[in-house]
């Protein structure tokens, strides 16, 4: 099975879109700048191409990474790895014929990123956070954000046939 590079894409853009929002002033910008120790001087003196060049670019990475999890199909090949035999071949097709689309929408997307944010990045971002002596108000801002962010992007990714 091969991966849905648009799909891929879109996702990687979720991020973003759903960052601006989440972080807008009007919403919780001003509440993550104060937890963040944040000021206007400090964003300022980031340069923003390569911040947001970079962050694309882990994006897709988490976008790719997000495929494998959401989309259950995309292991069933590595059960058969170093196996190139023409019945092996047969049965993949007639398993992606039969199953391919099983388990396709952007609920169940949905609920694999949600997973994925509460089981994986929530806890890497607490810990983090936790160390860096951040408050509950920071863990709880951007842990809610990564968990937005991955159900989103589980949706894209699964729902995107």
């Amino acid at each position: 099975m091969e991966m849905n590079w648009l799909a891929i894409l879109v996702a990687a853009l979720v991020p973003t879109i759903v960052g601006f929002i989440w972080y807008n002033p009007k919403v919780l910008g001003n509440a993550w700048m104060q937890a963040a120790d944040m000021t206007e001087e400090k964003i300022k003196g980031g340069n923003m191409p390569v911040i947001f060049g970079l962050s694309f670019v882990l994006s897709v990475m988490l976008a790719i990474a997000m495929n494998s999890w959401a989309i259950h199909q995309m292991n069933v090949p590595g059960i058969f790895y170093g196996d190139e035999s023409p019945e092996t071949a047969a049965f993949l097709q007639n398993f992606m014929t039969q199953y391919g689309s099983n388990f396709r929408t952007f609920s169940h997307g949905a609920v694999h990123g949600l997973l994925a944010g509460l089981f994986i990045g929530l806890p890497i971002l607490a810990t983090n956070a936790m160390f860096e002596r951040k408050s509950f108000k920071y863990i709880a801002i951007n842990g809610g954000y990564w968990i937005v962010t991955l159900t989103l992007m589980g949706s894209v990714i699964c729902g995107w046939i």
